[in-house]
């Protein structure tokens, strides 16, 4: 179903429109959204109209903001409305629209604004979308490359850890506590019967907690419902496993408050930031952003002092061509003479600067820019990324990623290439390392990633230094944004000296004359030989992925399939295998799940009734949470 022509609607407004349905009603609103497809017409002075027969016409009026934010705006010519299903199904086919376009609930907060547009939300446009989102802080001292002005910190940009603490209110409580119930009775409806109503229970919820200042909870409800609506309209971009991550979120989340013991996850969605200050930046490279939305662009990362991460971003529609030519765009920040292309070389000094809980640079009237001379990756402070214990990195890099649920931010390895592998290049780590896969970061074919990797794969031998976002999802795989030659190697690349002695692999084409010459087992002209044998993947060898497809069968099917599942002859299968391996708790929590998805209780007449969800929403949070502990301290320990 495309919903392309409709404005995006609030999500207290879709939800007060189906509770004022009947019974009857709600029972043919899905049948009626789906029938919404292909009849929104652009009607006079920006209104948007849905026609149902000669008689009935829906109206829709965006507000300045582009979308639907007040029942008033959402209007049908039928006898039963406002409490009609004409009414409620259009504003059900119309898209969620995002927090920032909605009128502030609450007091303002004390970030400065970040400008640009805002990148599309993962979920909803699935693992394509992910390269837009900009890389975390790493908190570690380092010393400042020579020859450039030291600049102070930016008051106001505190790390996580000094972010204090708060408990929520009595109001964040009971927005916990609405927040628990709706994603339980949506967990146990599943993606077959997670129609329109189940998902306004979820905005109502949303909305609630966006009313008592619980941003998070708000977007990740949100998270869910985008991705109920995509994975029922059978998106090829929706992941079944992105959906159970997203319900795992809501849950986790939603009990925490509920319980009253949320500490800092009652907190503002984000840190705190004061304007004005001097922040100097270093580039590390480019990354092109290509969303399954249409959104394209360019993501520029950069080093500022002590280590942390930042990114500057121009992403907007326009897809593939949009993706391709934002890596020579110019950069949009105080002024600044410098393209994305020539910042990933250089630096900026940044005085005003603003920055996002995520590290994002905005470009605020106030912020003024002045090129710098970049670092070359082998000199400091940039040459620290790649010095540090490859575990040590990993570590760090997945704990910081874990807090906000988005992209890990970036790591830096030398390696030597030892040949192709399946869909990926096998290398090992220097100083005897582990042996790491290296994955295509954007596997699009008009994208220089796998021609690149490719040619890389043909110099066997070649000692290679990496920089890239570790996969948490998969064993020792890192998938490589920009490579450079070694330090002292004699069998390293040769790049030109206008690279700065790094190649964009998203943007930089690697040539033969970048290679030195072949190896003697190398084969010709840089073409990949035979494949080798790849290190050990203990996240593929152990049966942890029986629970997980317990879990993603719950969220498919609700909990009538996660019975059906764990009936009959194969109800040992699950924790059999899984105490075999000694994962005796996922075989407890499974086991136990299964149990509370079949019990049928009955009332004081003998007659089945309807279970709670809340116990077997319990039961699946338990062995989520617990797979996502196993899981990622397996991909922990294989980088050793």
């Amino acid at each position: 179903m495309s919903t392309a022509s409709l404005p995006p609607v609030a999500p207290e407004v879709l939800a007060e429109a189906v509770e004022q349905l009947t019974a009857r009603l709600r029972k043919k609103l899905d049948a009626t959204v789906a029938e919404c497809a292909g009849r929104a017409a652009e009607g006079p002075d920006g209104t948007v109209e849905v026609r149902f027969g000669e008689d009935t016409l829906v109206t829709l009026r965006p507000g300045a903001s582009g979308a639907v934010t007040g029942p008033e705006q959402a209007v049908c010519t039928c006898l039963l409305a406002p409490r009609c299903l004409h009414r409620a199904a259009v504003l059900g086919a119309a898209p969620i629209a995002d927090g920032d376009v909605l009128p502030p609930a609450g007091p303002p907060s004390p970030e400065p604004p970040v400008s640009g547009p805002v990148a599309p939300d993962p979920v909803a446009a699935g693992p394509a979308a992910s390269g837009s989102v900009a890389a975390g802080a790493v908190a570690e001292s380092r010393p400042e490359a020579p020859g450039v002005p030291e600049a102070p910190e930016a008051p106001g940009v505190r790390e996580a850890s000094e972010v204090p603490e708060t408990s929520p209110s009595p109001a964040q409580v009971d927005a916990g506590a609405a927040l628990w119930r709706a994603a339980a009775e949506a967990l146990a409806a599943g993606v077959t019967a997670g129609g329109t109503v189940v998902q306004a229970e979820l905005l109502r919820a949303a909305h609630t907690a966006r009313l008592a200042g619980l941003p998070r909870a708000e977007a990740a409800a949100l998270a869910v419902v985008r991705g109920l609506r995509t994975a029922r309209e059978q998106g090829r971009e929706q992941r079944l496993s992105d959906l159970t991550a997203a319900f795992r979120e809501l849950l986790a989340g939603a009990v925490l408050l509920a319980s009253d013991t949320a500490g800092a996850a009652a907190g503002p969605g984000r840190r705190a930031y004061e304007q004005g200050g001097a922040l100097r930046v270093l580039g590390l490279c480019r990354e092109p952003v290509l969303s399954a939305t249409g959104y394209g662009g360019v993501t520029t990362h950069l080093l500022g002092p002590g280590g942390v991460f930042h990114t500057l971003s121009d992403v907007r529609p326009g897809g593939l061509a949009r993706a391709k030519g934002a890596g020579t765009a110019s950069v949009a920040l105080g002024g600044g003479v410098l393209d994305h292309a020539g910042l990933a070389r250089g630096g900026l000094l940044i005085a005003g600067a603003t920055v996002s809980a995520d590290g994002r640079l905005g470009a605020g009237r106030d912020v003024r820019a002045t090129p710098v001379r970049g670092a070359d990756w082998s000199e400091e402070p940039v040459a620290a990324l790649f010095a540090r214990p490859v575990r040590e990195a990993v570590t760090a890099v997945l704990d910081a990623a874990e807090p906000r649920g988005g992209a890990a931010p970036l790591l830096g390895c030398d390696v030597e290439v030892l040949g192709a592998a399946g869909d990926h290049l096998a290398v090992r780590v220097l100083g005897g390392g582990p042996v790491v896969r290296l994955c295509v970061a954007h596997p699009h074919p008009e994208l220089p990633h796998t021609a690149n990797l490719r040619r890389i794969g043909g110099f066997p031998g070649l000692a290679l230094r990496v920089l890239g976002r570790p996969d948490p999802d998969r064993a020792a795989t890192l998938r490589p944004l920009a490579v450079g030659p070694v330090p002292g190697a004699a069998h390293s690349l040769r790049l030109p000296e206008e690279w700065r002695g790094r190649a964009d692999l998203g943007y930089d084409r690697l040539q033969g004359d970048h290679f030195p010459r072949p190896a003697p087992d190398a084969a010709p002209d840089g073409v990949a030989g035979a494949p080798v044998q790849a290190g050990p993947d203990p996240l593929a060898d152990a049966p942890l992925w029986r629970v997980r497809r317990l879990l993603e069968t719950g969220v498919a099917g609700g909990r009538r399939a996660v019975a059906e599942a764990a009936r009959g002859a194969d109800r040992a299968a699950l924790p059999v295998p899984l105490r075999r391996a000694g994962l005796t708790v996922a075989a407890d929590l499974a086991e136990a799940l299964a149990a509370e998805a079949d019990r049928r209780p009955r009332d004081s007449f003998g007659r089945l009734k309807d279970a709670s969800s809340d116990a077997y929403a319990r039961a699946w949070l338990a062995s989520a949470v617990h797979l996502h502990a196993a899981e990622r301290s397996l991909v922990t320990a294989s980088w050793s």
